[in-house]
């Protein structure tokens, strides 16, 4: 077995403690109700409902069946987190779909999600909302024209440089931070919802006259609509990557859900309602950014606030996925899917700063070749692909073994529901528009197998390893850590 057996601590709130006369080093149980809430509502919400909503009323056709796409992806979502929370409740452990596919399936496929994950969807996916940040933060200081891209990319790096330096330096900042961002957001959310109610009072209601007409039947159509849908949710999951280090998790982690996604979807809808309260269906669609758009029609002078709101709401979301981001490198480095370097904690800050740096390197990467917007593009596709893994091993339990103590159960008939739009969302492109890219990406995939069997399976592991490892804990002021 490649899994490493570490000794566990006896007092789940203490960074360290003494035993057999060895110091225990372990991440601290610092993230609450409160910030789990933010954690995934600050992820949640980043670019895509600023963005997402032209291009679901594109594939949808009509604004009625748009609306219905939002409540549907808010649903699904929700179905998710509440199958992922009984997951949680029974594999006490961070690493979200990682350390469940390696406890139910076993060592390869969890070697092949954290190769994928950590190499290519995390860092693409914090590329992506950095980058975003980077053109709303820029773009004031180039007004009646695009900004220059190395201005944009300069500003996405520096973007990722501070969410690294947050991060590594204590995980109670770096939570206070997605808290603050968090109320930030969701205050912007509140001015566009308000700002659309008002317009409703007024008899503004032209977009919900005949809301059904020209609703689109095409499934591969549906399908892309609700991946661009999807990805505003995207981050639902988000407290399954840092369960070790939630209080009280069995209480903690269903709760946050409940409270978090059906705000968000609320939040959601409403903001959606008051687009089209202040634009007519044919304006959304021609709108490079319909919350821009949105603000230069209702606020007027003060649409600037709109512009300051997205770069803000994707700050804070690119530091929600980069917090989680950097735990799935550090639990499979822990497993020994990952050099041993990644796996260790900062002595006195007591954060993965390893793992955190490689995360960091990865993205910074994407973003200077600007190759990566491919990848990102079929983000959903790869992230159902693993999801779906997930929810099947949640009903193997559910049916197999359903004497494993735990604290919260989903009706078995949420996980089967979730596993079918998985599969739908993972064939339905394949199917109704196949495309090359989806071929690159299942060969990346695959690729993982080169590597798994030499290095993890056999590990036949270079003898230089060993020495850069030790340097390395040196250097970086980093030792090994334990868990519960």
């Amino acid at each position: 077995s490649t899994m490493r057996k570490r000794k566990t601590t006896d007092s789940p709130n203490s960074s360290t403690d003494l035993s057999e006369g060895k110091e225990k080093l372990r991440l601290k149980q610092e993230v609450g109700l409160i910030s789990g809430v933010s954690l995934i509502a600050g992820t949640m919400i980043g670019s895509g409902i600023f963005m997402s909503p032209e291009w679901v009323l594109h594939h949808m056709g009509s604004p009625a069946s748009s609306l219905l796409i939002w409540a549907a992806c808010g649903v699904l979502a929700m179905f998710g987190a509440l199958s992922y929370a009984e997951l949680g409740t029974i594999i006490k452990e961070s690493g979200g779909e990682y350390i469940y596919i390696l406890r139910i399936f076993g060592s390869f496929p969890a070697f092949l999600f954290a190769y994928t994950s950590i190499i290519l969807v995390r860092p693409a996916g914090l590329a992506a909302v950095c980058l975003s940040f980077a053109e709303y933060a820029v773009a004031p200081f180039y007004p009646g024209c695009s900004s220059p891209q190395v201005a944009v990319k300069c500003t996405a790096a520096a973007c990722i440089m501070l969410l690294t330096i947050i991060n590594c330096l204590n995980v109670r900042l770096a939570t206070s931070i997605m808290n603050i961002f968090t109320a930030a957001k969701l205050l912007a959310l509140l001015v566009i919802v308000v700002g659309g109610l008002v317009l409703l009072a007024k008899g503004q209601t032209q977009s919900f006259q005949n809301a059904f007409q020209s609703t689109t039947t095409s499934i591969g159509a549906v399908g892309v609509a609700f991946y661009q849908g999807l990805w505003s949710y995207d981050g639902w999951n988000n407290l399954n990557y840092v369960t070790e280090e939630l209080k009280k998790p069995e209480v903690t982690l269903p709760r946050a859900v409940m409270i978090a996604i059906p705000l968000v979807t609320c939040l959601y809808l409403l903001v959606n309602v008051s687009y089209l309260a202040a634009m007519t269906p044919s304006e959304v669609l021609s709108s490079g950014a319909v919350a821009v758009t949105w603000g230069y029609k209702v606020l007027g002078n003060w649409a600037w606030l709109i512009s300051l709101s997205v770069a803000l709401s994707t700050f804070g979301s690119s530091n929600g996925t980069f917090f989680s981001g950097g735990r799935v490198c550090y639990i499979a480095a822990r497993e020994g899917h990952m050099p041993d370097i990644l796996s260790m904690a900062h002595v006195r800050c007591l954060t993965p700063s390893p793992a955190l740096l490689f995360t960091s390197a990865v993205s910074l990467i994407m973003i200077i070749s600007g190759s990566f917007t491919s990848i990102v593009n079929f983000f959903s596709f790869i992230a159902w692909l693993f999801y779906g893994m997930t929810i099947s091993g949640l009903l193997y339990l559910k049916i197999k073994k359903p004497e494993l103590p735990r604290s919260y159960k989903v009706p078995i008939i949420i996980p089967i529901i979730v596993l079918m739009a998985a599969v739908y969302l993972v064939l339905a492109p394949i199917i109704d528009q196949p495309q090359i890219e989806i071929l690159y990406i299942v060969l990346f995939i695959l690729s993982g197998v080169i590597l798994y069997f030499p290095l993890v399976h056999f590990k036949c592991h270079p003898r230089f390893l060993q020495k850069v490892t030790l340097h390395l804990q040196l250097f970086l002021e980093v030792a090994p850590t334990t868990r519960d």
